[in-house]
């Protein structure tokens, strides 16, 4: 497939850098850093729980209450 793009300049220089260092041909260079992203894993992003006082107070040392409680009898 044939396609035409604009590289950014640091993207060029950086494509142009890798392409001499390892021998390549500009459309070889540039089919091995897609393959290189494509495979590298994604960053995680860590979850953050977030918890805010709601002002109830429960007793949990009698769960039976504290379930009658949450189903509303």
């Amino acid at each position: 497939m044939r396609t035409t793009f604009t590289l950014d300049p640091d993207v060029a220089a950086e494509l142009d850098r890798i392409r001499r260092a390892e021998g390549l041909g500009i459309s070889e260079a540039v089919n091995r850093l897609i393959r290189r992203g494509l495979a590298a894993p994604s960053p995680r992003r860590v979850f953050t729980l977030r918890s805010a006082p709601i002002g109830l107070r429960v007793d949990v040392t009698d769960i039976g209450a504290v379930l009658d409680l949450l189903d509303g009898a």
